[in-house]
């Protein structure tokens, strides 16, 4: 894990750096608060933050009541260093938005177990936010963590000139299923048709589910020239994915319609103006037969 530490003391700052790396933390050291503040400012910054109260520019007290001013998608815990152990000054450094406090010279043995109370609060958020983000049936993204994935997909798109292409899978007469074997079979189907994407997928594409029947997938770097392939092979694997229903004593399968657009095709970078194309392939994949493929194409 990544460790922010800031003091204006070379030789304190030193020691810190050695300690923490010796503790297999990877640390980035600032020499003053205006230089840790630059810092916690860049896109992925460190989430866990030692910093000395007295410091030239910025001091550990202000820059705490900056960090809680703003809206951060992950929480930042800061850890306090200072001479200063009246009580008045530790409420002051709490209040101001600290999450502990160390008292120099510090105890390594201290300092050490309240690092790991910070590092037990991070895990905690991020398997909260990682719950959050996850359909509780299928285990794909949900419809919300798919969008922001896919806005920030866009953008490196467009940023750097590559492809990429989405896929909307609608899978065919689900309603018959659930009303011949049940919802518990239908979410076995939905589960069964989940994995089946998954692995239709490389490491960095995306998978999520939109929405009841329907799932979307992301592929970045890809384009027109490829996305046929893929979507042929998707619409194929998940004709080829049985499901056992065990209470019945059978396997079925089911069949999709598939809708696909390429960002090429419409460069708006609107992730609304991509999904609404797809769906429109996918209305026709529908209307057309089903178990099939359609390709999005501008006017």
């Amino acid at each position: 894990m990544q460790v922010l530490i800031a003091d204006d003391d070379a030789l304190s700052r030193r020691v810190l750096h050695d300690v923490l790396v010796d503790w297999g933390y990877q640390v980035i050291a600032a020499k003053n608060g205006n230089e840790a503040w630059n810092i916690m400012q860049q896109d992925h910054p460190p989430n866990l933050v030692i910093l000395d109260w007295m410091m030239p520019g910025l001091d550990g007290v202000e820059i705490c009541a900056m960090v809680r001013q703003q809206v951060k998608p992950r929480y930042t815990y800061i850890i306090l260093l200072t001479s200063r152990n009246r009580p008045e000054d530790i409420v002051q450094g709490l209040e101001a938005g600290a999450d502990d406090y160390i008292v120099k010279p510090f105890n390594p043995d201290e300092l050490k177990y309240r690092l790991k109370i910070g590092e037990r609060i991070i895990d905690l958020e991020e398997r909260i936010l990682g719950l959050a983000r996850i359909d509780y049936l299928t285990g794909l993204l949900n419809r919300r963590a798919f969008m922001e994935k896919l806005e920030i997909e866009i953008n490196r798109s467009l940023r750097e000139g590559t492809g990429l292409g989405i896929i909307i899978a609608d899978i065919d007469y689900f309603k018959t299923i659930n009303d011949s074997y049940g919802h518990l079979a239908g979410d076995r189907v939905l589960q069964n048709v989940a994995r089946c994407l998954q692995k239709s997928c490389r490491r960095y594409d995306f998978a999520g589910r939109y929405g009841g029947e329907e799932f979307i997938l992301g592929f970045p770097g890809v384009g027109k020239n490829r996305i046929q392939s893929i979507a042929d092979r998707v619409c194929m694997d998940i004709s080829q994915c049985y499901t056992e229903l065990p209470q019945h004593g059978q396997l079925i399968s089911v069949t999709a319609s598939l809708g696909v657009a390429c960002l090429e095709d419409y460069p708006s970078g609107n992730p609304d103006h991509l999904i609404s194309a797809a769906d429109d392939a996918l209305y026709v994949a529908k209307k057309k037969g089903r178990n099939q493929v359609v390709i999005a194409k501008p006017e």
